[in-house]
């Protein structure tokens, strides 16, 4: 498993959170699984639920529209450099 940054751990917290993933801890989540499929297993709900907390806490609107949503929602990883280059103050 790959080493966390600071804020790849405060995402991971939220997915658990925010998802209620009871049976898993922020910790377990690899920075480069995929989030969906094979992966970590998330759905298309926990897609719209993850985007609504990360709207709310950090102001940013990821949409389902975006041609780039899969990359965005691809691993821990590659979400956490989404929002930390589009998050509002």
């Amino acid at each position: 498993m790959s080493e966390k940054s600071p804020f790849q751990v405060e995402i991971a917290e939220l997915i658990v959170e925010a998802l209620h993933l009871e049976d898993m801890s922020a910790s377990e989540i690899d920075p480069d699984e995929p989030l969906f499929g094979e992966g970590l297993g998330l759905d298309s709900i926990d897609a719209l639920e993850l985007s609504l907390e990360i709207s709310q806490r950090y102001n940013y609107t990821i949409r389902s529209d975006d041609p780039e949503i899969h990359k965005i929602f691809g691993s821990l990883r590659t979400l956490t450099e989404a929002i930390e280059a589009n998050r509002g103050g």
